[in-house]
């Protein structure tokens, strides 16, 4: 499979009134779906984008009044757009040729329009002449000029245009094995999503569209989930085994039984509350809070009774699930719900095929010519007596409770079971896994978050366009979700008895996160140097050229190439970490 190729800008940048966008509309191919022609915006300060071909996009900005400087720093490609003297063309713009002169020292492509109008009183030879002069004079001698009509809606087949057809698409096309595209992982992002985000825009500007994306990532395992740890004794140590706590630990339940239901919300996640639950001793439990719970844990020394079950199912609805722990660690661990269904499947197989062997079998009977057809009669059928199975008992290990958890998000609605893989500290690599996998479906959000961040002020160069603090505070908050933060590790290795430090020589991933960094993650990934400058930065998102395309830009390619990198090392380090075994003794 040939690899995904990169998405390349060329911006036109002119005075008002210089035809770039008849020259952008020109250059854009007839086969490729593209935005109706736009009028210029001089006030705006904002360019505009449209897709000229596979991969590559072209933008326009009237410089003056707008500066330039912060977008052709962002630009593959830049080409001037020069009007003649009658259209104040006698000396070029000091912070156009300031921003020109800055590209070829990055090694940015670079070059120059010449557009001739209807009242032009230079012909094509003098304008060249005039123009290769004014750029000499500007320090701009080495770049390629081309002289059009303003008006290039009737120039097809025109040489000059087919010249800067051709000049364009070869930059492009050596710049596209070097950039990454700008749909990279906006494959998670639905047409309706990226419509969202776009009317959020359009209706109350950069902050409507910046708190529509952080209301998506809040709404991220957002469902409300009530779980019920019940017994009379050792509910604090399964409480504080699931949260990945220690006693004494801010957040850890008491080691005594609880007099009546409190709350213990997830540290990472308060909507998923655990209650602790006294049993009472006449065979009633203590009045709860909610009157019922989503799921329920009992919690006993031994095998769990009758009468231990009884109690706590009056908390649950009658389909809720219930499962026991044994806190003295006897026990084999139950089958997941996987594995049970699978095993049921196979049951029902045989018992489909005991069936049909015993009605052929009985279809002939005797001897020589003569053949009868036996009737089963209802006592000769097989039946099964189905009974409801008991719930599940999990023994307490060292190790953490990793199946009980995977079973009860297989038990939960979907809704449910997501909130509680994001609420809990993984138990087995496994677990990993599977809560990587889910962080890394939305990692799509914190990206556009950041680089939309950074578009409220673009500076070059600053964080690759990119707020740096919020893919911080992002990566860092997947570390501790992925539980390898120093305590984590620690409580860890004092469960299993492994010496100090073990389980934090095997996590590779740096932690605490720096702003350095996440700078040098940036850097590295978006190539820095290699390409002559980046695609039109996280602003792009602005521009209305349609699609997941023109909702990348390096600003969001770099911060989702980012987070999923270092998303991938985490996960390595959790499934390292949670792979080690307690020593025998």
């Amino acid at each position: 499979m040939p690899l995904p190729r990169g998405d390349v800008t060329a911006l036109f940048l002119g005075p008002p009134g210089s035809g770039k966008s008849a020259l952008v509309a020109a250059l854009c191919d007839k086969d490729v779906e593209t935005l109706e022609p736009l009028e210029e915006r001089p006030d705006s300060g904002v360019p505009s984008l449209r897709a000229a071909g596979p991969g590559l996009f072209l933008g326009e900005l009237s410089c003056p009044p707008a500066a330039p400087g912060p977008w052709a720093a962002e630009a593959n490609v830049l080409v001037l757009v020069l009007p003649g003297p009658e259209g104040n063309g006698e000396s070029l713009a000091p912070a156009l040729g300031e921003a020109a002169r800055a590209a070829l020292a990055r090694g940015t492509p670079l070059l120059a329009v010449r557009t001739l109008g209807p009242r032009d009183s230079q012909n094509e030879a003098q304008a060249r002449d005039q123009t290769a002069t004014l750029l000499d004079s500007a320090g701009l001698r080495a770049v390629a000029l081309f002289v059009l009509p303003a008006d290039c809606s009737g120039s097809e087949g025109h040489e000059e245009l087919e010249r800067l057809r051709a000049a364009l698409q070869s930059q492009a096309e050596a710049l596209q094995r070097l950039l990454p595209p700008a749909q990279d992982g906006f494959e998670v992002l639905g047409a309706a999503e990226l419509e969202a985000v776009r009317e959020a825009f359009e209706t109350g500007g950069l902050e409507a569209a910046l708190s529509w994306v952080r209301a998506g990532l809040e709404r991220l395992g957002s469902a409300r989930l009530d779980l019920a740890v019940a017994g009379t004794a050792d509910v604090g140590l399964v409480l504080d085994s699931l949260l990945g706590l220690d006693p004494g630990d801010s957040g850890a339940a008491p080691a005594s039984a609880p007099a009546e239901p409190t709350p213990y919300p997830a540290p990472e996640r308060p909507n998923v509350v655990f209650w602790t639950v006294p049993l009472g001793h006449a065979g009633t439990a203590a009045a709860p809070h909610p009157t019922h719970y989503d799921a329920v844990i009992l919690v006993t020394s031994g095998a769990p009774t009758e009468k231990d079950w009884a109690q706590v199912r009056a908390l649950v609805p009658p389909d809720a699930p219930v499962i026991c722990v044994r806190t003295d660690g006897e026990g084999e661990e139950p089958k997941s719900l996987e594995e049970e269904e699978m095993v049921e499947k196979l049951s029902g197989e045989s018992l489909e095929n005991a069936d049909s062997e015993q009605v052929a079998g009985a279809k002939k009977s005797g001897s020589g010519d003569s053949e009868r057809v036996v009737a089963l009669s209802p006592e000769d059928e097989t039946w099964e007596v189905l009974e409801e199975p008991p719930p599940p008992v999990f023994p307490l290990r060292p190790g953490g409770l990793p199946g009980l958890c995977e079973w009860l998000r297989r038990a939960l609605p979907p809704g449910q079971a997501g909130a509680l893989l994001l609420a809990l500290p993984p138990m087995s690599p496994s677990a990993a896994i599977t809560k990587a996998a889910a962080l890394r479906a939305g990692a799509w959000r914190p990206a556009l978050l950041a680089s939309l961040a950074a578009a409220a002020a673009p500076i070059p160069g600053l964080g690759w366009a990119c707020d740096v603090a919020l893919l911080r505070g992002q990566l860092s908050e997947w570390r501790r979700a992925l539980g390898l933060e120093p305590a984590a590790l620690a409580r860890r290795e004092r469960a299993l008895g492994l010496a100090p430090g073990e389980l934090g020589a095997r996590a590779h991933f740096p932690g605490p996160v720096t702003r350095a960094e996440v700078e040098a993650r940036l850097g590295a990934w978006a190539g820095e140097g290699t390409a002559g400058g980046a695609a039109l930065g996280a602003l792009s998102f602005l521009w209305p050229a349609g699609g997941a395309a023109a909702t990348g830009g390096l600003g969001y390619r770099a911060a989702h190439g980012v987070l999923l990198q270092a998303l991938d090392e985490m996960q390595a380090d959790a499934q390292a970490v949670l792979a080690l075994p307690a020593p025998t003794q």
